[in-house]
């Protein structure tokens, strides 16, 4: 059904994980700011609150939660508080990651693996089987990792979508971006000749969470201003 009103998310509530900063945090305040009630979340009680000052300076309806994704209490807390709250979810963005600085693949250690398989991968399969019981029809997950599989079994009342994206300034990849020589290199390897920003990737998947992306599911989009890649 179309939206008068021109906020492709009014009357819709959405989760969005580790949304007090960077990505997460745009995200969180691009929905809002398209008429969505927004749940954020964030290992961090003082960062919550911080990012909730924020959202709600500019009108966006918001409520936090502490949330530390590999914690299986905490991650039924988000739901179960959310679904008491507002009384359904809508839109489900996972966001939470760890992004170790390694020298290489074979010199992870087992431990680090261990840590970004728990945060990465396992606990937004967690978070989704706990709130697909609560999923709207129509509604829109976007996710990191197992598009695919995913769509296939929520299908046909929720689309399930991945954004893939660039290179972006915040802490998380401070690593990269703190460096000018490693910055400007990945810069010019863009067909863009920049690197991205945080509200892009938001606009992104305000996108594939709304209704205009209504017959788009299982799939990864790459948000990486041309920079050279396969999917």
């Amino acid at each position: 059904m179309e939206n008068k009103s021109g906020k492709r998310f009014e009357g819709k509530v959405a989760i969005v994980t580790a949304s007090t900063q960077g990505i997460g945090f745009s995200v969180a305040e691009r929905l809002g700011l398209e008429g969505a009630s927004v749940v954020i979340s964030s290992r961090n009680q003082v960062n919550v609150e911080e990012a909730i000052g924020k959202l709600k300076a500019k009108g966006i309806e918001v409520f936090g939660v502490v949330c530390h994704v590999s914690n299986a209490l905490q991650r039924k807390h988000l739901i179960e508080k959310t679904v008491q709250k507002y009384g359904k979810i809508d839109v489900f963005v996972s966001m939470a990651a760890v992004n170790p600085s390694v020298n290489g693949i074979l010199e992870i250690e087992e431990s680090i693996l261990d840590k970004m398989w728990d945060v990465n991968v396992k606990s937004s399969i967690l978070l989704l089987q706990e709130a697909a019981p609560h999923l709207q029809k129509g509604s829109s997950t976007a996710l990191l990792g197992l598009t695919k599989a995913l769509a296939a079994e929520l299908a046909p009342n929720t689309r399930v979508n991945c954004v893939v994206p660039g290179i972006i300034p915040t802490r998380f990849a401070g690593f990269i971006t703190s460096n000018d020589v490693v910055r400007n290199y990945f810069k010019e390897m863009t067909y863009l000749k920049r690197l991205g920003t945080t509200h892009e990737i938001a606009a992104t998947i305000a996108f594939l969470a709304s209704d205009d992306a209504s017959y788009i599911t299982g799939e990864s989009l790459a948000a990486i201003g041309g920079y050279p890649c396969r999917l």
